[in-house]
C-alpha cells in the first residue's frame, strides 16, 4: 500500500510540473494569458504532491514497513522516534523527498503571495520555471532515486537505522532541514530573475517582489550552516566545528554569493547600477545550491556529511550545466538592455564599498571554490587522489576575512555618492575608538599573536560601525529602529564579529591535551583539574555505552562516552561538554581499558570563546528576521514601488516599453 502511494505521488508531481510549466510556457508565449489559472491548478497538485511523499514516507518509517527498500535501508524498530523522523533525510532518496517537499511549499506560497497576478507576464514565467525544477527532483524521485521502490522482506528482518551519526543528537532534526530551506528558498529569487529576463522587464521591479524571498533563504542558509558546525562540535569527538570539508564547502559557496548580492542589489535598488552583476550573482547563488547538492548526495567524495550514495551524479550535473548556461545565455541575450545608467562618482561612497565587498566575497568564494572542486578533477583526469587540505584555505581565506571585516565597519557609515573626508573622519571616530579599545583589551588579557590581536581589533571596529547606526536609528524611532534591512542588516554584522572573534580565540588559544589516568587521579590542564573517578557501563535494546565519570574542578560530574551501536556494530565517540562564556571544556573518551580498573586515556580540548559562535549565529537569525520587515521609513517607499512595478506590468500589456516607465528606484529614491 505504501509503495503504492508514495510512487504515485511521485508520478502525480512529475505530470503535475511538467503538465504546468509545458501549459504556462504556451500561454505566455502565444499571449493566451487565460490558460494561467489553469496552470495555478497543477501548481497546487505539486503541493498537493510533496506533501503526499512525505507523509507516506514517514508512515512508512513509523509503521517499520520494510517492502520499501529506503525503509529496509534507515529504519529499525529500535530507533527513538525522533531520529526515525529525520530519518527521511538521511540517506539518499529522502533528501530528494525533502527537496521535493520544500520546493512545492515554496510553489504554495509564491502563489498565495502572487494570486492577484496571475496574468502578469513576470509571475507566469517565474512560476513556470519553479515547476520546471520541480519536475526535475520529481524525475529523480520517479527514475534514479525512486524512494518507494519495493523490497523482498527476509523472515525476522529488522533493519539497522539511520547512521549512527545521525542518531545521537537532536540537532540532526533541524540542520538539514534549516539548511535546504535555504537552499531550495533561493530558486524563488532564481525564478524572478530568470522570468525578468525572459520578459525583457529587467529594471528594479523584480527586486522588490523577490527582496524578502532571499533574505528568508540566506537566513535559512545562515542558520543551517551554523547548526552544522554545532552538531560536527557536539557529535563527532574532534573538538572542532569546521574541517573545510568539500560539503561544508558546499553549503558556504551559494552562502557567500549570495551575501554578495544581498549588498549589491542595494546599489541596484538605489542607483540603477550592477544589475548584470546582481542577476549573475543570484544565478551562480542558486547553481551553487545544484552543486552542494550533488556533492553532498552523489558519492563523489568521502565525507562524514555525505551520508549517500547513488546513481543520481549525472542527472544532477547535467541540471547543473543546464541552470548555469541558460542563466549565462539569458544574460549574454539582455546584455544591451542590462547596461547601467548610472556610474559610481567616487571611492569614498557606499556603492564603492558594496561594490569592494562583493569583489572580496567573490574571491573567498573562488578560492573555497578551486580547492574544493580541483581534487574531483584531477582525480577524474588521471585518477589520482589529491588532497587540499586547511593550510590552503585558511593561508588564503584569512586575510580575504580581515578584508571584510575591515569593510563591514567602513560601508555602513559610508553616504550614497560621495562622502567628504570630514563626514568620514566623523562618522568613523566611535567605530575606529571601539577597534583600538577591543584590541587594548584582548592584549591586557592576555592575548597574543598578529592574527587573534587583529581579529579583536577589527572585529570592535565593524562592531562599532553597526553598533552606531543601530542607536541613531533607535533614537530616530524608538524600538523600530531595530527592524528593516538596514537594521537587521547592522544586527547580522555584529553576529559575524562575534563569530570573527570566536573562532580566533578558540583556535588560537585553545589547548589540547591527552592524558592516561587511573581512576582516582587527576591532571590539570589550563588552569582546570580533571579527576577520573571510574568506568561504567549502560546498555539497551539500541546501543551499548561504556562511559568515564570525570570531575572538573572537584564540581560537577561529566560522562564522555563510547558508544557502540548494536544494529550496525559501529563504534562513535560521544564527548561531554562543560560549555561557558569565556570557554568549554571538551572531553572525550579516547581509549578504554579492558579491566574497568585499569587506566583510561581521556582527551581534554579548553577552547576559549567558543559559544561566541552560537551566539552570533543566532544574532544573524535574528537580524535576518528584522530585514525581512520593512522599517518605518521604508514603508513609502515600498508603497510608491509597488504602484510602480504595477505600471511596468501594465506597459506591456499596452504596447510601451518597459524602459519608458520610470525605475522604481529612481522613484523610489527620489
Amino acid at each position: 500500500m505504501n509503495p503504492a502511494l508514495g510512487y504515485g505521488f511521485s508520478v502525480l508531481g512529475l505530470s503535475a510540473s511538467v503538465l504546468g510549466a509545458v501549459a504556462g510556457a504556451y500561454a505566455l508565449i502565444t499571449g493566451r494569458l487565460h490558460i494561467m489559472k489553469p496552470v495555478r491548478q497543477w501548481a497546487w497538485l505539486v503541493f498537493v504532491s510533496g506533501i503526499g511523499t512525505f507523509v507516506i514516507m514517514e508512515i512508512a518509517l513509523f509503521q517499520r514497513d520494510y517492502t520499501i527498500a529506503y525503509v529496509q535501508k534507515v529504519g529499525s524498530s529500535t530507533t527513538p522516534a525522533l531520529f526515525n523522523f529525520a530519518a527521511l533525510w538521511s540517506a539518499l532518496e529522502g533528501s530528494i523527498i525533502l527537496w521535493a517537499l520544500l520546493l512545492s511549499g515554496y510553489v504554495a506560497a509564491v502563489l498565495v503571495k502572487f494570486r492577484d497576478r496571475a496574468t502578469d507576464p513576470l509571475m507566469g514565467w517565474a512560476l513556470v520555471i519553479m515547476l520546471a525544477i520541480s519536475g526535475f527532483f520529481f524525475a529523480l524521485m520517479v527514475g534514479p532515486a525512486n524512494p518507494f521502490l519495493r523490497a523482498v522482506v527476509p523472515l525476522g528482518f529488522d533493519g539497522p537505522g539511520p547512521n549512527p551519526l545521525l542518531q545521537n543528537h537532536i540537532l540532526v532534526a533541524f540542520h538539514p532541514p534549516m539548511l535546504y530551506l535555504g537552499y531550495v528558498g533561493f530558486s524563488v529569487p532564481f525564478a524572478f530573475a530568470t522570468a525578468a529576463l525572459i520578459t525583457g522587464r529587467v529594471g528594479e521591479g523584480w527586486l522588490i517582489e523577490t527582496r524578502r524571498w532571499t533574505v528568508a533563504a540566506w537566513g535559512f542558509l545562515t542558520i543551517g550552516i551554523v547548526l552544522g558546525a554545532w552538531w560536527s562540535y557536539e557529535v563527532l569527538g574532534w573538538g572542532g566545528y569546521w574541517a573545510w570539508d568539500p560539503v561544508e564547502n558546499a553549503s558556504l559557496l551559494p552562502w557567500l554569493t549570495g551575501t554578495a548580492y544581498l549588498h549589491s542589489v542595494m546599489v541596484q535598488e538605489r542607483r540603477g547600477m550592477l544589475r548584470v552583476w546582481n542577476l549573475s550573482l543570484l544565478c551562480a547563488t542558486f547553481s551553487l545550491t545544484i552543486l552542494g547538492t550533488f556533492l553532498t548526495r552523489s558519492g563523489v567524495i568521502d565525507s562524514v556529511h555525505a551520508f549517500s550514495e547513488g546513481s543520481i551524479g549525472p542527472w544532477l550535473l547535467v541540471f547543473f550545466a543546464v541552470v548555469a548556461g541558460g542563466s549565462i545565455g539569458l544574460i549574454a541575450w539582455r546584455g544591451d538592455e542590462l547596461r547601467s545608467p548610472g556610474a559610481i562618482d567616487s571611492p569614498l561612497s557606499r556603492e564603492a564599498a558594496f561594490l569592494a565587498n562583493n569583489v572580496v566575497f567573490g574571491a573567498l568564494a573562488f578560492v573555497i571554490l578551486l580547492g574544493t572542486v580541483f581534487p574531483l578533477l584531477a582525480e577524474a583526469w588521471n585518477d589520482s587522489r589529491l588532497t587540499i587540505g586547511r593550510p590552503y584555505f585558511d593561508s588564503l581565506g584569512r586575510p580575504i576575512a580581515f578584508v571584510m571585516l575591515f569593510l563591514m565597519a567602513s560601508a555602513p557609515v559610508l553616504p550614497w555618492r560621495r562622502a567628504s573626508t570630514e563626514l568620514l573622519a566623523t562618522r568613523l571616530l566611535w567605530p575606529a575608538a571601539a577597534g583600538v579599545s577591543s584590541m587594548a583589551l584582548a592584549i591586557a588579557i592576555g592575548a597574543r599573536g598578529l592574527y587573534p590581536v587583529l581579529t579583536f581589533g577589527l572585529g570592535g571596529f565593524a562592531a562599532g560601525a553597526a553598533l552606531r547606526q543601530v542607536i541613531l536609528a533607535t533614537r530616530r524611532q524608538g524600538w523600530r529602529g531595530f527592524v528593516g534591512r538596514t537594521n537587521g542588516g547592522m544586527i547580522v554584522h555584529i553576529g559575524v564579529v562575534l563569530i570573527a572573534v570566536g573562532v580566533a580565540s578558540s583556535e588560537a588559544y585553545k589547548t589540547d591535551r591527552s592524558a592516561t589516568l587511573l581512576p582516582g587521579q587527576s591532571v590539570v590542564v589550563a588552569d582546570h583539574e580533571f579527576t577520573y573517578l571510574e568506568l561504567k557501563a549502560d546498555e539497551n535494546d539500541r546501543r551499548q555505552r561504556i562511559y568515564a565519570e570525570v570531575q572538573i574542578d572537584g564540581e560537577d560530574i561529566y560522562a564522555p562516552a563510547q558508544t557502540r551501536y548494536l544494529r550496525s556494530g559501529m563504534v562513535v565517540p560521544t564527548p561531554s561538554v562543560r560549555p561557558g562564556f569565556s570557554e568549554d571544556l571538551f572531553l572525550v573518551l579516547d581509549k578504554t581499558p579492558d579491566d574497568p580498573q585499569g587506566p583510561v586515556r581521556l582527551r581534554i580540548i579548553v577552547r576559549p570563546m567558543i559559544s561566541w559562535l552560537w551566539t552570533g549565529g543566532a544574532l544573524m537569525g535574528i537580524g535576518s528576521i528584522l530585514a525581512i520587515f520593512p522599517g518605518k521609513r521604508r514603508r513609502g517607499t515600498e508603497a510608491v514601488s509597488a504602484v510602480l512595478a504595477k505600471a511596468q506590468q501594465n506597459s506591456e500589456a499596452s504596447g510601451v516599453s518597459p524602459a519608458d516607465v520610470p525605475s522604481v528606484t529612481g522613484a523610489s529614491h527620489g
